[in-house]
């Protein structure tokens, strides 16, 4: 019955988003405009948080306003249904005009860390169009093993993962994530880890982010100590054009020598390009996550 439930809701999705799918990009792309612009005035409680996480950034000097939050958080919500669309076109088989408008720096930091042999970490955000930004690293620099949750619908899990396997890319789900990881970079393969939301206590490590301490997952810096793996920050911007992903330099770990203060820092040194790219392009960071959920502000 479960199944059977999870089947029509799919079914549904399908019935909806297809006809998307098949919109010339420009088109699509003001679609995805309106949806994005309807959903900051339906979605009322996801509005609130995005608005109370952007003006309390701002008011701890995090963030500069160039614009009424208002304003910013409308133009992150009509960014947000922007790339709805392109992920619909992508999933659907309907990419490559998206994948034309994409270009790629910093190639050459990624070949320099692969001469290493030890596998490759890229830590990366919910930033800009992240699963675009998978899918174009895929194709035309090297495939990625992503880490994910798995979506609780079945129909709607195997059709995003079917999607990522067609341009070489694959899923390593959260629970039981470690083994899987250790192994693909002890066979000197590529892993993708966001790592810029809310974790567990036991999962993470308490940060200064965005100007108030919040939980931050620990989990790439304890594996970089332990494998020596390189870790590269990644991320995808809009631009006039379409898209930019730039890969940055090789973050280096902490000499810092007791074990703790180190894993300590090197979360924080991996947590600065988020940061970062933040500061940049405010308005296409995921500000309706509830970021500092776990720990009272400071």
């Amino acid at each position: 019955m479960m199944r059977l439930r999870q089947f029509i809701s799919f079914a549904f999705i399908v019935f909806f988003t297809f006809p998307i799918a098949i919109l010339p990009y420009g088109l699509a792309l003001k679609v995805g405009e309106a949806i994005g612009f309807a959903g900051f005035f339906l979605w009322n409680s996801r509005r609130k948080i995005a608005l109370d996480n952007l003006r309390n950034a701002a008011d701890r000097g995090a963030i500069e306003l160039k614009h009424s939050p208002f304003f910013m958080i409308l133009r992150n919500f009509m960014n947000l249904g922007k790339f709805l669309v392109e992920i619909i076109k992508i999933y659907y088989g309907f990419g490559d005009a998206i994948f034309g408008k994409v270009e790629i720096k910093g190639e050459e930091n990624f070949r320099k860390a692969a001469k290493k042999g030890r596998g490759i970490m890229l830590i990366t955000g919910h930033c800009g169009n992240w699963e675009l930004m998978a899918v174009c690293l895929s194709i035309n620099v090297s495939a990625v093993k992503v880490v994910a949750r798995k979506q609780n619908n079945h129909y709607i899990n195997r059709f995003i993962e079917r999607t990522r396997e067609k341009y070489g890319n694959r899923v390593i789900y959260k629970e039981g994530a470690l083994k899987k990881i250790l192994t693909a970079l002890k066979n000197r393969e590529t892993v993708g880890i966001l790592m810029d939301q809310s974790v567990k206590r036991s999962e993470g490590l308490i940060i200064h982010f965005l100007g108030s301490n919040a939980y931050a997952m620990k989990t790439p810096a304890i594996i970089a100590h332990k494998t020596k793996t390189p870790v590269l920050p990644i991320f995808i911007h809009r631009t006039e054009r379409g898209h930019l992903i730039e890969i940055g330099e090789e973050v280096r770990l902490s000499e810092i020598e007791d074990s703790d203060s180190a894993l300590l820092q090197d979360t924080i040194n991996f947590s600065r390009p988020i940061e970062d790219y933040i500061r940049a392009h405010p308005e296409e960071w995921l500000w309706i996550h509830r970021r500092w959920k776990k720990i009272r502000p400071q």
